[in-house]
């Protein structure tokens, strides 16, 4: 057994405990709507507001056959080098625009890029690959909308969907300049790594893990599907410069080592780092928690240079 106790320092425990009271560990046992609304309410409590250069507009994107609603973070004199397009986390059933307002806000404040946040349709009412579908129309809207290039950015199951729309979007015209996911489900092997000494895990579970994916999928079996695990891609050239920022304390963690090892067999830029004693989901707790703290900024730092087609790693 993982000793946490040892890992995990106090501001980290205090985090998780604040955490689990307002979305306690058996969440999943609960409905679906249950889940959306201690959800909602939790990333409210954790709000930190936006800062005071910040404005958002929300508005949609119209598609043929619904609108996706989005919500675009700008700063006075926005960094014209780059935008980002971000993917909100949450087992691809929870969150929207408003759980990772106050993220959205500041990664565009410290970064001074453009930063569009995509409200992309939630399972078990759209069933993969829905979510999939509406970030790809997001890109496609992207690159359409905006001549400066496109990075990607997403945390959890956000992570999953850039990485996917990065793998789909390589020999686009405007494929992306960059991405950066944070603690992403990748579909890596479940029988090795993290998550076996990670299954466990305070925050996020293997368990939890098989609840998100059979809700997803609405219980069919999709091995081999790209568009639903990156990792299950046979090819990995012409990938777009990549950070992998992951948790120690998170079952999740050894996808971010095996995307890093595969791009880099194909001779590309990727780098993985794994942020020691941190849980899934630890960002809503980077104004309280050194580590975290320090992670986001390592963030900031990363769509930063990516952003401005540098590699600093």
């Amino acid at each position: 057994m993982t000793d946490y106790k040892k890992l995990i320092d106090a501001e980290t425990w205090a985090f998780i405990e604040r955490t689990n009271s307002y979305f306690p560990p058996d969440a999943i046992d609960y409905t679906i709507d249950q889940q959306r609304d201690i959800y909602d309410r939790m990333c409210r409590e954790f709000s930190a507001g936006h800062p005071d250069n910040v404005t958002a507009e929300t508005t949609a994107i119209a598609t043929p056959s619904h609108p996706i609603p989005i919500r675009i973070y700008r700063t006075p004199a926005p960094e014209a080098a780059a935008m980002v397009l971000y993917f909100h986390g949450g087992g691809y059933i929870l969150g929207g625009l408003d759980s990772h307002d106050d993220l959205c806000a500041e990664l565009c404040s410290r970064t001074g890029y453009e930063v569009v946040s995509v409200d992309y349709r939630l399972a078990p009412e759209h069933l993969h690959p829905a979510g999939f579908d509406d970030a790809i129309s997001a890109f496609e809207w992207a690159a359409t909308t905006y001549k400066r290039p496109i990075l990607l950015c997403g945390d959890s199951a956000g992570g999953n969907l850039a990485a996917a729309v990065s793998h789909a979007t390589r020999g686009h015209a405007r494929r992306p300049i960059g991405q950066v996911l944070i603690y992403p489900g990748l579909g890596g092997d479940r029988s090795q790594g993290s998550y076996v000494t990670h299954a466990e895990a305070p925050m996020l579970t293997v368990r939890d893990l098989d609840f998100y994916t059979n809700i997803r999928t609405g219980g069919e079996d999709r091995t081999g599907d790209l568009t639903l695990s990156p990792l299950a891609d046979a090819d990995f050239a012409n990938l777009p410069p990549t950070v992998v920022i992951t948790a120690q304390c998170d079952p999740l963690s050894s996808d971010g080592e095996a995307y890093r090892d595969r791009l880099v067999a194909e001779e590309g830029h990727a780098y993985w780092f794994e942020e020691p004693g941190l849980v899934h989901g630890y960002l809503r707790g980077r104004h309280t928690v050194g580590r975290a703290r320090s992670s986001f900024t390592r963030i900031v730092d990363a769509v930063s240079a990516l952003g401005r087609g540098e590699w600093i790693w």
